[in-house]
């Protein structure tokens, strides 16, 4: 099952995602750690879709982790913006993963347009694999900067489930406490009630953390050049194709 960023600074929220230790069983036993590997098969992947023709094979070993795929677009220097980003919660084969993950997120989030040729020069991609998921004692039972965090509550007066997850990097770039990261996360779970200590306390909260790797389109070009011989660009180039912010 799918979920993803829910606001611009890497923010992400469940669909129909609900923690369950059974689905975890399915890690593997040696822990993989996201690499530039991964984020050079994500832009072969997206390159070649656009290209038609068939992804050149990966360069990193197979695993079985959750993983997301994160686009963001700089324009003349500026911050990166968010063009893009979905991921699972339960564990894939990395291969297939990040092929699906990469299209999905480039062109079926459906808060943005699909991302196009043109913008690639202008893209950076990073990838997200998850590992060492903990039930949580109680809703504060985590570390700000080093789990990412998920949430399963019953509202108290509908009985509505409501469940929803920030990665590592998002409290701690946001600047918030703990409460302030769980109250974030239970509106964006969708609850509009008052958010009291026994709202909190109804929480259901299980733990985990990830691994990143960022890399810039120009990045990709310079390492697929190096490993390759030949730049890998729209329509068999060696050359990015030309883009508009």
């Amino acid at each position: 099952k799918s979920c993803q960023c829910s606001k611009l600074s890497l923010t992400y929220t469940l669909q129909q995602f609900r923690p369950s230790f059974d689905s975890f069983a399915f890690f593997s036993a040696k822990m993989a750690s996201a690499n530039r590997e991964m984020a050079v098969y994500c832009f072969d992947t997206l390159v070649s879709h656009y290209n038609n023709e068939e992804t050149p094979p990966p360069e990193f070993d197979e695993a079985n982790h959750p993983l997301f795929v994160t686009w963001k677009k700089i324009v003349n220097g500026g911050e990166p913006r968010l063009r893009g980003c979905i991921g699972t919660l339960e564990a894939r084969r990395l291969i297939s993963g990040f092929k699906d993950y990469a299209l999905t997120s480039a062109l079926r989030d459906r808060r943005f347009p699909p991302i196009q040729p043109k913008e690639l020069p202008f893209l950076q991609c990073t990838v997200s694999v998850l590992t060492d998921y903990e039930a949580a004692e109680d809703y504060l039972d985590w570390e700000v900067g080093k789990h990412g965090i998920i949430i399963e509550f019953t509202e108290p007066v509908t009985n509505a489930k409501r469940s929803a997850t920030y990665l590592p990097e998002v409290p701690a770039h946001e600047g918030w406490s703990k409460i302030e990261a769980i109250d974030s996360l239970v509106r964006k779970a969708g609850y509009n009630g008052e958010i009291t200590d026994s709202v909190r306390r109804r929480i259901g909260l299980t733990r985990y953390q990830s691994t990143l790797f960022t890399m810039h389109y120009s990045e990709y070009l310079s390492y697929v050049k190096a490993t390759r011989g030949v730049g890998h660009g729209i329509n068999g180039t060696s050359k990015p194709a030309t883009a508009l912010s």
